[in-house]
């Protein structure tokens, strides 16, 4: 008889406030979803499980692969209980491991640098107990990242299985002042009912493409591009236990699934008033494989053209206060920008991300929903319209 695979314990991170569309993605993969947290998704299930959300999911940032949980009411209890761990089969006596340490910390931990330490002396201590010799520290390309996840006197030890962070794709080497990372880019576009839409055929554009973050992944997610199929290394592949076999299968299937015949017709397109920011998406959709299927060109906003698509998506990522200095500036481009989307792009659907919400009512649209998001520390809005008469807010002048 064959022995049944190992069934693990996951954890798949996201930024705050995506974990109901991480679940779905990872549920439309097969993966078996536990339950959602308000920066993650817990699942279960073999191996294969793992490599699928590393490869496929669009907005997580991590997966971990969880060993244990383990009390941590002070430092040497938190040691005793990582030394009973098996760290030796999973680096090498010859290999190299780093520790990052995140969460609610307890009373004990100032830095998280010293929970680290201990850390590390108590895998250095097990690994010299059973195999003679230990592995080494490298922060910056380590064959084991350990990660720590405190929750006050609580700690839950695990492997990050995705080395760097997912967000990076691999196909972003050129950028432009304050970009969106591509994970935060690909939950504004599924937020605002991209992946359906995509599968009808609609067109997407931006008119503020800046390095071409969103219109590369609206593109991936019509074209059934796996997001991980353009990272050069995970960081399970120096792991142990990695079985490679079964990472080819799925690199492989992922592969077979591309469409890129859907991409024609100048399906996804993106402009900026910045020829520096175009060079930057040119540059970056030709890493992406997608240089001959999207379009990108130099435009100001005042000079926008009407779409000759029927239904589509618009997404722009806007121009707020922390990024430029006067208020009557900004406030007149958001002004003209509301503007050029009811005109340009009637029938469409519209998103429109800032992070200064206020802002949002010089669009002079009525947004039919709205969402928070975080860019790094800054909350931020989606806002979302019909581009219709409907979505056209009375002039105050006229109302009076």
């Amino acid at each position: 008889t064959i022995a049944p695979a190992p069934h693990y314990r996951f954890f798949a991170a996201c930024p705050l406030n995506v974990a109901d569309m991480l679940s779905l993605e990872l549920r439309q993969v097969g993966v078996e979803v536990v339950r959602e947290h308000p920066a993650g998704v817990s699942f279960t299930g073999p191996l294969a499980s793992a490599y699928t959300a590393c490869l496929q999911s669009r907005t997580a940032s991590r997966v971990l692969l969880t060993l244990a949980d383990l009390a941590a009411s002070d430092p040497d209890v938190m040691y005793r209980g990582l030394l009973e761990l098996p760290w030796e089969s999973h680096v090498g006596s010859d290999g190299t491991f780093a520790v990052n340490v995140v969460g609610e910390s307890p009373d004990w931990l100032r830095h998280t640098q010293f929970a680290a330490l201990r850390a590390k002396d108590a895998i250095v201590d097990r690994m010299r107990e059973h195999t003679g010799e230990r592995p080494n520290v490298d922060l910056a390309s380590p064959d084991l990242r350990v990660s720590l996840r405190f929750a006050k006197e609580r700690v839950t030890v695990g492997i990050d299985l995705s080395g760097e962070p997912l967000h990076r794709r691999g196909y972003r080497q050129t950028g432009v002042e304050a970009p969106l990372k591509e994970n935060l880019a690909a939950a504004l576009l599924l937020r605002s009912g991209w992946a359906a839409m995509a599968a009808e055929g609609a067109a997407f554009y931006d008119p503020m493409c800046g390095s071409g973050t969103l219109v590369i992944e609206a593109a991936m997610i019509a074209a059934g591009i796996a997001p991980g199929l353009l990272r050069r290394r995970f960081g399970f592949e120096r792991w142990l236990q990695h079985d490679e076999e079964l990472w080819h299968t799925l690199r492989t299937a992922a592969e077979g699934a591309r469409k890129l015949e859907v991409l024609e017709g100048g399906r996804c397109a993106g402009s900026d008033r910045d020829q520096t920011a175009i060079r930057a998406a040119i540059a970056n959709a030709n890493r992406a494989g997608l240089g001959n299927h999207l379009l990108f060109d130099r435009r100001d906003l005042s000079n926008l053209p009407a779409t000759t698509h029927a239904t589509g998506l618009v997404v722009v990522n806007p121009p707020y206060g922390v990024r430029i200095g006067d208020p009557e500036k900004i406030e007149a481009l958001y002004a003209n920008l509301g503007d050029k989307l009811l005109r340009c792009f009637p029938g469409w659907e519209a998103g429109v991300f800032t992070g200064d919400p206020p802002l949002g009512r010089a669009l002079g649209l009525r947004a039919y929903r709205t969402h928070t998001f975080y860019n790094g520390a800054i909350e931020c809005r989606l806002l979302r319209f019909h581009l219709d008469e409907a979505a056209k807010e009375p002039d105050p002048e006229q109302v009076r």
